[in-house]
């Protein structure tokens, strides 16, 4: 082994040498050998520059969750980062284990960190499923036995190492694929600022609850409400956009069992996931899971109780932004609603606000006839947000096919057909002065 020279970038990376040197170690004592007093001293110089770096937070995993977990959990992380962060460790690592598997196993790691009899019960305590090590989602293990793989979760080492690499969206969320600006939205102007209010409650944290010495308190959490299509998730989409993080959206048929206690596991490892990470979660529909209290009849109303009340306390707690979104307000618990730190109510657009979606949503590049009034189109019909980007884009398709640009013919027959989704016997009449456009054969 070629002893490290000692200067500023090996200092750096203490973490990775200390445990280079660790495994040298091993190597010499497994063949019957002690090491030199110059290896001695280099390890505890190295062990004080990694205290000191740990307390300081600037390590290499300085970052995120590293600074809640005790001295054993940062060297079992630090340890199965290493193979990706330093190959020739993972290299080193297989030498050892005499096998192809450069993550380390917890045999070795008790060798490697010289653990005792009482020492291995907390390096398994370490890996256990309730383990913070596991509870945020940082290692995963083959199994519980002492030759089966570690390894860090995916995207873990992009993370800690503040590398490139995909976000992995926390247990039951979806990634929404959306960055909207401020312009997209078409909302009244006291809604806006109520979003920026809440982006507030996100930047300035530090300010109201450390420099000022607020109560501390989680959140933020946000409901909005309003008819489908008003723009809910696009305002959820902004928010995410202007502050430069992911949009998740919880799918709660992932995380609701009807087995008694799994909820609470799956949410427990939904926020474990999302504990200290950049992003915002959006919860879909949640009149479904906040509705006004009934009389508890059988035991599994007491349970769903017990899940609503564990699944806003977890919310609550949760130190990053939260939007709930719901389209019957109404049908909300009083209670539940003032725990929210923001509510926005979206209304249906105006005609006005129709119009601007109109000349919003339809192709800027399209070729458009001079006849093609979208204030006459925005009064016309009273359609949402999401109805009229959704017509906007098939009057865009009936004129590539026809290779016209978009008119009135095109817009009316695509708002009659928007019309026509909803499953319902619709009137001529409804289109207004659009009707008169409607090609020959259509509303018959």
């Amino acid at each position: 082994m070629i002893e490290p020279l000692v200067n500023e970038e090996s200092l750096r990376r203490a973490e990775w040498e200390r445990f280079e040197l660790f495994a040298h170690i091993l190597s010499l004592s497994r063949q019957g050998e002690t090491p030199g007093d110059q290896v001695l001293a280099r390890l505890r110089e190295l062990q004080d520059e990694v205290d000191r770096q740990r307390k300081e937070g600037d390590g290499p995993l300085a970052a995120d969750l590293a600074a809640h977990l005790t001295p054993l959990e940062y060297d079992v992380l630090v340890a199965i980062t290493a193979p990706e962060a330093e190959p020739r460790l993972g290299w080193i690592f297989q030498n050892l284990q005499g096998s192809s598997n450069p993550y380390p196993t917890p045999a070795l790691l008790q060798e490697l960190l010289g653990l005792d009899a009482e020492g291995s019960k907390h390096l398994y305590a370490a890996l256990s499923e309730e383990s913070a090590l596991r509870r945020h989602r940082l290692i995963r293990t083959s199994g519980d036995g002492a030759y089966d793989e570690l390894k860090p979760e995916d995207g873990v080492v992009a993370r800690l190492l503040g590398r490139p690499g995909a976000d992995p969206a926390p247990p039951g969320t979806t990634r929404v694929v959306l960055e909207p600006a401020w312009e997209d939205l078409v909302l009244p102007a006291d809604r806006e600022t109520m979003m920026r209010e809440f982006l507030h409650w996100v930047r300035l944290r530090d300010r109201v609850f450390g420099e000022w010495a607020a109560p501390e308190a989680g959140g933020p959490v946000a409901l909005f409400s309003g008819p489908s299509g008003t723009g809910k998730t696009l305002a959820a989409a902004v928010i995410a956009t202007e502050l430069g993080w992911p949009l998740f959206r919880v799918d709660l048929g992932l995380l609701v069992s009807k087995y008694i206690g799994e909820t609470e596991k799956n949410l427990n490892r939904l926020f474990d996931a999302a504990h200290g990470r950049a992003m915002v979660l959006q919860f879909d529909e949640a009149d479904a899971l906040f509705s006004k209290r009934g009389e508890v009849k059988e035991a599994r109303d007491r349970y769903a109780n017990m899940e609503v009340s564990h699944l806003l306390a977890r919310i609550e707690s949760h130190r990053g932004p939260c939007i709930l979104t719901t389209n019957l307000r109404t049908n909300l618990d009083a209670a539940f609603v003032r725990r929210f730190q923001i509510v926005i109510d979206f209304p249906r657009p105006n005609a006005e606000a129709r119009a601007k979606l109109w000349s919003r949503l339809l192709p800027p590049g399209a070729p458009k006839t001079e006849d093609l009034d979208l204030e006459l189109v925005g009064r016309a019909v009273n359609l949402s947000g999401g109805s009229i980007r959704n017509a906007a884009l098939h009057a865009a398709f009936i004129a590539a096919d026809s290779g016209k640009p978009i008119g009135l013919p095109e817009v009316a027959l695509a708002v009659w057909r928007e019309l026509n989704k909803e499953g319902r016997d619709v009137s001529l009449s409804e289109l207004g002065p659009l009707a008169s456009s409607l090609p020959e054969g259509e509303g018959k």
